[in-house]
């Protein structure tokens, strides 16, 4: 086993992505920009700010400013808490739960800049993930698929890359998962098929939480 095990939050930790597909599909049409539902799902990973910057740019060929591309993201934002939110994924805590009566650390590393899941993380998964164990898009210049994320994670366990595993259910960050070095776990929790999450690098797919957990144990 490994001693870190860095951990996606959307499609991972919470049962999130279909609100979040649905959000984006929302408020990406009111504003006539390009990014449906199912964009969401292959570009899942990135950060709101640069899925907003580079609709923009496809639709106007110009720079988005930081305030168009924020009063975008807090009307998605707003709208994935009309849709419901999230839950946790079925079979995450047994994870969770398993990996910490291992001793191991926990690393939560998303592209989302969310303040209500960072909030509900705490709430769902009490004494799981600190806040100094957490690489959000609020702590990095560039996000998935670039590695700088999961560096990130990697340099706050002070561990060898060898030691460290991520776990992810997307090509954009699976590939940020390989491209930093890491052993990449995929779980496939969304409508993709497994070939995608292969070829975006995984070292193995499983199909879900419970899957992951025998995975473990077997080890």
């Amino acid at each position: 086993m490994k001693k870190a095990y860095f951990f996606d939050m959307d499609g991972v930790l919470f049962d999130s992505m279909p609100n979040h597909a649905q959000a984006w599909d929302d408020i990406m049409k009111k504003h006539g920009l390009d990014f449906t539902a199912q964009d969401c799902y292959r570009q899942e990973g990135r950060t709101g700010q640069d899925v907003i910057h580079h609709a923009i740019w496809q639709k106007e060929h110009r720079e988005a400013s930081e305030e168009e591309i924020w009063a975008i993201y807090r009307e998605k934002s707003n709208r994935f808490l009309e849709l419901g939110g999230a839950g946790p994924m079925r079979g995450v805590k047994d994870v969770l739960d398993y990996l910490m009566a291992q001793g191991k650390q926990l690393y939560v590393v998303t592209g989302s800049g969310q303040q209500t899941l960072f909030d509900e993380l705490n709430k769902t998964f009490p004494n799981a993930f600190a806040r100094e164990r957490m690489v959000t898009a609020l702590d990095v210049t560039k996000g998935k698929p670039d590695p700088e994320p999961y560096l990130r994670a990697w340099k706050k366990s002070g561990l060898e890359k060898s030691e460290c595993c991520v776990i992810e259910n997307a090509p954009i960050g699976i590939r940020a998962g390989k491209a930093a070095g890491l052993f990449t776990i995929g779980v496939n929790t969304g409508p993709l098929p497994d070939d995608d999450l292969y070829d975006a690098g995984a070292d193995i797919v499983v199909k879900d939480m419970a899957a992951l957990l025998a995975y473990l144990k077997a080890l």
